[in-house]
């Protein structure tokens, strides 16, 4: 059974570390110790991934993508043994000018070479989960310690002031040894891929949260009328998206081995929109005031619109449309009361 981290324990590493809370310090008091997705408990999982995305975006970035590195090797089997309080990301990004090529292949021992953009922590992290091509032509998935010279991190890629804490930086490979995880194709071909595309949801839910309880904390002890509206309206973007990552977590839980993405799709789709509302409306209610002299609270409505687009906007919409459209002649089961 799990034993959920509590309130208390995150609230004390807030307390004890601030804004220099850090992945090492969630790994090392066992926070990352999550329940997979799909087997029973994937709210639970959610509700870490929400609350620390409401402390720090930028260091849920990183934990989400350890705790995505653990599932994916725990659902294909394989990986590397890492020592006890190793950091893993999970580097699956494939821009057109960025691309790791698997060399060498003696059974799951492989060496890698070439660039990963949008390598979020890579100075800090110890190992990763990489997305990279055999000589085939065909995705794969290799896991690669970072102490080694055939690794390097660069300072390149990144310019973006929104989630600068997450160091996305480019990482070039130089024959350095890894090991193959699952088969060719296994990455998004296997259930856990839309049902941790879903997690990222609650990812964005949690940075929407931080900023509405800064709203809530900055309203003061007697709002005006139009400050109120304002939070009436972050309440109702919130309200939906939460009772649909409820709804979301639930089916997964019952369908572990079927295929998430319409589900994942919805929930991504639904949390965006509401984020993109709860940062409208916290703007218009507080004013310059806290962009400008409360640190945190700047600091998450610079972060959230940038870890946002890691949705693909009107593709996924398009994406979901076209699921929502295959039953011709009747109606989505989805839209019943």
């Amino acid at each position: 059974m799990y034993d959920q981290p509590s309130d208390d324990d995150l609230r004390h590493l807030q307390l004890r570390h601030g804004s220099r809370l850090a992945l090492r310090h969630l790994v090392e008091a066992g926070l990352d110790v999550l329940p997979m997705p799909g087997a029973g408990q994937t709210l639970a999982r959610w509700r870490v991934l929400a609350e620390v995305a409401a402390h720090d975006l930028s260091l849920v970035k990183l934990f989400e993508g350890h705790t995505d590195a653990l599932a994916i090797q725990a659902e294909l089997g394989g990986g590397l043994s890492a020592s006890e309080g190793a950091r893993w990301a999970t580097w699956c990004a494939e821009p057109p000018d960025a691309r790791v090529i698997a060399e060498e292949e003696r059974g799951t021992a492989i060496r890698l070479s070439g660039t990963k953009a949008w390598c979020s922590g890579a100075a800090s992290v110890t190992h990763a989960v990489v997305s990279c091509w055999n000589r085939d032509g065909e995705p794969w998935l290799a896991a690669v310690a970072m102490d080694q010279p055939g690794v390097r991190v660069t300072d390149e890629g990144w310019h973006a002031v929104g989630m600068a804490d997450s160091a996305s930086v480019d990482v070039r490979f130089d024959h350095a040894a890894a090991t193959a995880i699952g088969r060719p194709g296994d990455y998004t071909r296997r259930p856990g891929f839309w049902q941790g595309g879903a997690g990222i949801a609650a990812c964005w839910f949690g940075g929407a949260l931080g900023i509405a309880r800064a709203a809530h904390a900055l309203m003061g002890k007697a709002p005006d009328p139009h400050r109120l509206a304002h939070l009436g309206a972050i309440d109702a973007a919130l309200t939906p998206a939460v009772a649909l990552l409820r709804e979301a977590a639930a089916w997964i839980d019952r369908h572990p081995r079927d295929d998430a993405r319409q589900v994942a799709l919805r929930a991504r789709l639904a949390v965006e929109q509401a984020a993109n509302e709860v940062m409208r409306h916290a703007g218009r209610a507080l004013g310059a005031g806290p962009l400008c002299r409360d640190r945190a609270f700047a600091r998450a409505m610079a972060d959230l619109p940038v870890f946002l687009r890691q949705s693909h906007a009107e593709r996924d919409l398009a994406a979901l449309g076209m699921l929502a459209s295959q039953d011709v002649g009747k109606e989505p089961s989805s839209w019943m009361l």
